[in-house]
Order: C-alpha cells, then structure tokens, then sequence
C-alpha cells in the first residue's frame, strides 16, 4: 500500500483523493514516513514541514467529505526549492547569510499551489542563492543523486529533482537562471521545464540573476509538470516582467500526433567535450522518434552558441553582484557576534563569514566586469552577444519546429571531483545557458540510461510554444518509455 501511493502520479493521487478512494492525510503521512527512512542518504530537503503538511491534508479530507470542490493539486505532496518565499517556514538560499530567514509572505506561485489545494512538503536544499551546478555548493551539505549516493543530484535544483526521484515528494519547483532545473532532472533521471521568461511569475523569488530567471517544475512525467505548469503560470501585477495573455491550459497539449514535425539538430550541442555515451543516447532516441512518427530530423548550426557559456557568466555574475549587495547583516542577513568593531568592519565581516565560496566569487567577478573602464569591454560586450544568440534561434525556428540536444554533456560526475575546480563546473552548464539568454522554453526527460547512470534529452521550443514542448516530449516520452525507479530501502 504505501509504496503503491508513492508511485502514484501527481494525476492519479488528486483523482483518487478527489473521489474519496485515498485519504490525503493517509497518504501525507506514507510521504513522511518513506522521507524519514531515505532522507540520511539523499539529504534533498533543508526545512521540512510534516506538522503543517499533515494539517493540510486533514483539512482537504474534510473539504472532500463535505463535497466542497477541490483543486487540480488536491492532496499531492510539493517539495519547494529553498529560494521561493514561503510564509511561516524558511527561505535560506542555501546559504549561512539567510539562515534563519523567514518570508513575511507566500510567493506567487506558492499562492497558487495552495489555492489549487497543493500540500507543501518542505524546502529542498540547492546551491547557494543558486550558484552552482551540483548542489555542492550548499551550506547546509550536499546532496546525493538518488541513481548512486557517491555522485552529485545536479543543481542548482538538486534537492527538487532528488526528492522527485527518490520519491520524497509528487511534485516539485525549481528555479532556473542557466540550467539549475534541466541540469539535475538529467543527472536524477526525471523532468523538468524552463518557461519561457515572463511565463511564471518571479515575485517572492530571491533574485540571483533578474534576467535569466525563472520558475518551473519538476516530476515524474511530463503530464505532470504540464499540471504544475498550468497552476503556476499567469500574469502577475507584482511581477514586472510577467506577461499577459501567454498562458493556457497545458495538459490539452498532451497526446496527439507529431507527424510532419520538424526537428532541428544544432552541431554546436555535439562538439568536443561531450560524452559519446549521452550522444549515443540522445540520437538513438531521435532516430526512435523517427521510426514511431512521420517526422524528420536535420542538422543545423547556431553559429553564436560557442559565445554563450562566456556571456552568460559576465551578465549573470554582475546582476548577481547587484543584487546580493543587500545582504549587509545590518537590515537583515547573518550577523557577527562582536560588537566593538566599526560599522564597516561588520559589514565586511558579514558578508566574509556568511557567503560561501562561490558565491563570494561570483560576487568580486560581477563587479569586476561592471567596473569603470570595463563595463563596455566584458558586460556591454556580453550582452550584444545575447542578442546574437536571440537572433541565431529566431533564424533556426523558421527552419524547423523544436531542437534536440543533450541536456548535459556528461554523467553525473562523484560528488567532490569538480567543486575544486570552478571552470570544469562552468563548463557543464554549456548545453543549457544560451535558452537562458535567449529567454526560450526548454525541457529535460530522460532518454536512457548509460553505464547505468541517467541521461537527459533536451528540447528546445519558440517563446511561448510551452504547448509545443509539451506535445513533443509527450511524444519521447511514450516512444522511449523511460520509467525506472532508484531502489534506495
């Protein structure tokens, strides 16, 4: 009974609780049962709250009794990544400097969750303020890929797609500036959708890079993060870059053909440094594609791509920069103790003691390249090769409908073997940046497993063809028939 509840989907456990069949309250406590067994090997969540969850779920059980209506997410268990604002439970970024921190108020999308009757589970752990690639970068400790405990889980979102993978929640969000919920859906073997920019509302989400971020989710299937999808997104007055009038009923895209579908494939996402083994999987899944549907498939080039990786570092460390000049220890943030030294000795100190690493790394970088005399040369620099790249995906969708790469170049990698080395860790973001920079929609599913390790398939849709996207890995999805589960008891 209880492992049959955890492998229900986010459609299957809100009908069955809908209809009464399955008590929510039942199935919350499975949930945190199951998290209290696993959670010392995967460490997916920072804050957890079963005592509101289980709240939650009795209140819904008496709406369900009484014949209220309930909503599309009624009873299923929601693992929030730790830079969303919650109300009464804390919002830390990962990091020691918002240790203790907690919202005064919900986040957009958390609003809608819960008026759409979603049980938030807890915050799940990520790099600091979402700098990283392998949730290493965390105060809080790293957490482990559910396919093997020795590797990292991806990130920035790790915690959010482990937790989806090891079954410690239904659904999840993620936030993603250059990759940080496409990267860990491949390294956990589950999905994950970047939105369009301006598609979901960014109000209540701590700001890492206010250009490139946005909000997304992740699941087991992609009818499920259709589901969330459909919940979250929608314009918001709070938001000044949401856009309105983009948003529509996701899961009717769901099923139905793809014939005549034409499909890109950009040589730059296969150059040096990709694994044979996760180009192996990408193509054959392409050349399954083919066989199922009347589609075809070419090769094309985005000739700016190659610029990406460096581009979007200057422009995402310099709004990083700007943005965490806030976090002073004065207003709010992590305090030191001593109270004899002057005012900018503590300030300094604050932000010494409560940054980790990279972060402070990526701080110095970003106000390096908005410096006098530097600005033209590195971020005025970077941002025109953005519109370049905009320019090379606009030319690319005349041609064909949606592109397929890889959604990382390599296997999960140990935990430990790259932190030490800040390039190599850039470097896996390749295949994932320049969506961010160009604003586009993409999505990570699972396309196969290598040396038993997952491997992500990334496709790539015009702004606002959400309804595309999901269409089409609908269409991978029961082609490649890709369902495993980590056996983790």
């Amino acid at each position: 009974m209880a492992s049959d509840t955890l492998e229900l989907s986010a459609w299957e456990l809100s009908a069955k609780i809908r209809s009464g069949e399955l008590q929510a309250e039942d199935h919350i406590c499975i949930l945190f049962d199951h998290i209290k067994k696993i959670e010392s090997k995967i460490k997916s969540y920072i804050s957890i709250d079963e005592e509101g969850a289980i709240n939650q779920a009795k209140a819904l059980d008496k709406k369900v009794k009484a014949g209220d209506k309930v909503g599309k997410l009624c009873g299923v268990g929601i693992a929030i990544k730790d830079n969303i604002c919650t109300l009464n439970l804390r919002t830390t970024c990962g990091s020691r400097m918002l240790e203790n921190y907690v919202s005064p108020f919900d986040a957009t999308v958390i609003e809608r969750i819960k008026h759409e009757d979603g049980i938030i589970v807890g915050k799940t752990n990520m790099d600091e303020f979402a700098m990283g690639s392998s949730t290493e970068h965390s105060y809080f400790g790293s957490t482990h890929n559910p396919w093997d405990i020795s590797r990292v889980p991806g990130g920035s979102s790790g915690g959010s797609a482990a937790s989806i993978a090891a079954q410690e929640a239904t659904l999840a969000l993620g936030g993603d500036t250059g990759g940080s919920i496409r990267c860990p859906s491949s390294f956990c073997g589950v999905t994950g959708i970047k939105t369009t920019y301006g598609l979901v509302s960014r109000y209540g989400m701590v700001s890492y890079a206010n250009s490139l971020e946005q909000i997304g989710p992740i699941a087991k299937n992609v009818r499920d993060c259709s589901l969330m999808l459909e919940v979250i997104a929608g314009y918001d007055r709070r938001d000044s870059t949401s856009v309105k009038d983009k948003t529509e009923e996701y899961t009717k895209a769901l099923g139905g053909g793809i014939d005549n579908l034409k499909i890109g494939i950009p040589k730059e996402f296969y150059a040096e440094g990709i694994d044979p083994a996760v180009e192996d999987s990408v193509l054959e899944a392409v050349s399954k594609i083919e066989g199922a549907y009347k589609v075809s498939s070419n090769e094309l080039s985005l000739e700016r791509v190659a610029d990406a990786l460096p581009a979007y570092y200057i422009i995402a460390m310099s709004e990083a920069s700007s943005n965490l000049a806030r976090y002073d220890g004065v207003r709010y943030g992590f305090r030191i103790e001593d109270k004899t030294y002057d005012w900018s000795t503590v300030f300094g100190k604050d932000r010494e003691m409560g940054f980790g690493q990279e972060v402070k790394r990526r701080i110095i970088l970003g106000t390096f390249a908005l410096s006098a005399g530097y600005y033209d040369q590195f971020y005025l620099k970077a941002q025109k090769i953005r519109t370049l790249i905009v320019e090379d995906f606009t030319r690319a969708f005349k041609k064909v409908d949606v592109l397929v790469t890889p959604t990382m170049p390599i296997l999960p990698f140990k935990i430990g073997e790259k932190i030490s080395d800040p390039i190599q860790m850039y470097l896996c973001d390749v295949d994932t940046v320049p969506i961010n920079l160009a604003g586009l929609p993409s999505i990570s599913i699972p396309c196969g497993f290598k040396r038993g390790l997952p491997v992500g398939l990334q496709l790539i849709a015009p702004p606002f063809r959400e309804d595309l996207l999901i269409k089409v890995a609908s269409a991978f999805e029961q082609t490649l028939k890709v369902n495993k589960t980590p056996k983790l008891e």
